[in-house]
């Protein structure tokens, strides 16, 4: 792939996400001409990543940039782009890149009259705003969108960074940040809930003894999808769940709520998926809906 020519970039927005692909891109041999930075983590955040880099205001940082990278949340998005539309800051033949997983490039569509070069360029990672993103970039996928024209370019930028690009239409843009939140912010959720549970049961050290099972659990539904299914769920074993549901109420209500909803969803793809016979789902789905439900009699 044709990488593109040494560009000035300005960033916009040096929060986790933001500094770390700028550092990437500097490294790759890019120059980072400026950043706008506005709270003291991000201050301190664009120090250590990108030392050196000046922080001007907005217009400063868009001043002469080739290519201008909004890191910015993704509810603010769409008023940034309008409000240095209407300021007539951005400069014709500019690259906007922006990296937020909801939109694709139909949101810098308020720019196109100052002839900017809009493509949307999300890494499906977590970040931490340190050195040690730099390496989980590594065939970390990006999701890439924006007009064909621009598509090698967009992923020539993503391979400098080290990533894997991934085209993503413009309208699927929603749904395939629905995924990667579902999928990624979830599971972060179910395992806290998880140790904590752990906790409540006497175990000192629940990281260890939860994480090399969620390891394998992860690793076998990447590979096995539905067919990785195990537990009392997939079994049918409604005494067990329901003696789940006895437990997590006294532990916890909460985690007991998100417990039924997984549940009841663990066992419609079962159920579809031929590992639960219907004569097994009907009783436990039974079991879920009842928020009262005790363990059955033996």
């Amino acid at each position: 792939m044709t990488h593109p020519a040494r560009l000035s970039i300005g960033l916009i927005g040096a929060g986790r996400v933001g500094a770390v692909l700028a550092a990437a891109l500097a490294r790759a041999g890019h120059h980072i001409q400026a950043a706008y930075a506005v709270s003291d983590a991000s201050r301190e955040r664009a120090a250590a990543l990108l030392p050196g880099v000046p922080l001007k205001d907005v217009p400063g940082v868009i001043d002469g940039a080739d290519l201008v990278l909004l890191a910015v949340p993704d509810d603010a998005l769409p008023e940034l782009v309008s409000g240095l539309t209407a300021t007539d800051t951005w400069q014709a033949g500019q690259i906007v890149v922006h990296t937020s997983g909801r939109y694709g490039a139909d949101v810098l569509r308020p720019a196109l009259g100052s002839h900017i070069l809009p493509v949307a360029i999300h890494p499906a990672m977590t970040f931490t705003g340190t050195a040690l993103d730099l390496g989980r970039l590594e065939d970390c996928a990006f999701g890439v969108t924006g007009p064909e024209a621009l598509r090698p370019m967009a992923e020539a930028l993503v391979v400098e960074m080290g990533g894997e690009p991934v085209w993503v239409a413009e309208g699927q843009r929603a749904a395939y940040h629905a995924a990667l939140a579902h999928g990624s912010n979830h599971l972060v959720t179910l395992v806290a809930e998880a140790m904590e549970v752990l906790v409540a049961a006497g175990v000192e050290q629940p990281r260890a003894v939860l994480g090399p099972l969620a390891r394998a659990a992860l690793d076998n539904a990447l590979r096995l999808g539905d067919a990785a299914l195990t537990g009392p769920v997939a079994r049918g074993d409604v005494s067990t769940v329901g003696t789940h549901l006895r437990e997590l109420e006294r532990i916890s209500p909460e985690i007991r709520t998100t417990y039924v909803a997984l549940a009841r969803a663990t066992a419609v793809r079962a159920l579809e998926s031929g590992r639960l016979q219907s004569a097994a789902a009907e009783p436990l789905l039974d079991t879920l809906a009842d928020p009262e439900h005790q363990e059955p009699a033996s």
